[in-house]
């Protein structure tokens, strides 16, 4: 899946409730960070390793987008993306609460191999197509998460805008949208199913990573 990838953003705080529920401002502008190509695997039924020792690490699910091609100014989203998948932004959310405190960047905690699992695409139907579908993640088979692109503080279309103009976009570069409300740690053996709408498209168990007794 790696060479497939060129650049991956992300988008923080893209849901209000989301912001709320970690005690963080709501941005006035996208906020974007970076992930490696290395830390975007395949979330396609296999074992998924995560740190175990850096304490909780947390599930957060995403639309992600592709792009197709070069940027142009005055290009759409549907003229840009060809393709959409579900992925999870894993953070580690003990280490981000202390680099956010000393005002350092968020890579230790959103870079780490394997923390952007992803699924296999799915054809991208156009903006409002996708709106009509929610995206749902389950852990253990309970719903932990629901989102819908409507309810985005900065739409689709802002956020490939506001990415080109600043740091360039092209062919391979890869979009997490951001994540809704819901998110909650993971644990070892903790199953994971991400749907859009009624369709499953990829799921993972968790291998190494925190224990839910000792919580560490």
């Amino acid at each position: 899946m790696n060479k497939t990838i060129a650049n991956v953003y992300c988008v923080g705080r893209n849901y209000q409730l989301h912001a709320e529920e970690l005690g963080n401002a709501v941005p006035k502008e996208p906020m974007i960070f970076m992930k490696p190509s290395h830390a975007v695997v395949p979330m396609t039924g296999a074992r998924l390793d995560l740190p175990p020792d850096q304490g909780e690490v947390h599930y957060e699910t995403e639309l992600v987008l592709r792009i197709a091609r070069e940027y142009k100014p005055g290009m759409s989203v549907d003229e840009l993306v060809d393709v959409m998948a579900l992925g999870i932004d894993f953070t580690l959310r003990d280490v981000q609460t202390e680099l956010k405190a000393k005002g350092h960047p968020w890579t230790a905690a959103k870079a780490f191999r394997g923390s952007a699992p992803m699924t296999p695409y799915i054809a991208f139907p156009g903006t409002e197509e996708t709106a009509k579908e929610d995206f749902i993640l389950r852990k253990n088979g309970e719903i932990v998460q629901r989102g819908n692109i409507a309810n985005m503080i900065f739409p689709l279309q802002r956020i490939i805008d506001f990415v080109a103009e600043r740091y360039g976009l092209g062919e391979g570069d890869h979009i997490f949208t951001g994540t809704p409300e819901g998110v909650g740690p993971v644990y070892q053996g903790d199953q994971l199913e991400i749907s859009y709408g009624s369709q499953v498209l990829g799921s993972c168990v968790i291998g190494s990573g925190p224990t839910a007794s000792g919580r560490s």
